[in-house]
């Protein structure tokens, strides 16, 4: 049996090939430029309006934001709430999934804090 090892918090964990789909599956759910982003505000903010969110991510286009926040309720990470008024009114946040990530990401900034060259 093939294993990759990999270096987690100076530790050394194996990673079998019956892992490895679970790995792909996670990066696949995480991956593109905006996602991890989307969360990190999705969780800190709560509920958003779709413009909220997008003043909050910067230089991000419409149709990339949209495509982005369907492929996440897609995957069951991002509920989107609609409300009956009139100018419509939408919210977005984070599912039970969606908030699961958070520990990682905030793994991932504390490992940006250790290692950024100062």
């Amino acid at each position: 049996m093939k294993e990759s090892e990999v270096n987690v918090a100076n530790s050394k964990e194996v990673i079998s090939d019956s892992q490895e789909p679970f790995f792909g599956y996670t990066l696949s759910i995480i991956s593109g430029k905006w996602k991890l982003l989307i969360i990190y505000h999705l969780s800190r903010n709560g509920a958003v309006r779709y413009n909220e969110l997008q003043r909050m991510l910067g230089k991000i286009t419409y149709k990339t934001l949209s495509t982005t926040l369907k492929e996440m309720q897609s995957d069951g990470l991002v509920h989107r709430k609609e409300y009956p008024q009139i100018p419509p009114k939408v919210e977005y946040s984070l599912t039970e999934k969606g908030n699961s990530l958070w520990p990682i990401i905030q793994g991932m900034c504390q490992w940006g804090e250790h290692n950024k060259e100062k």
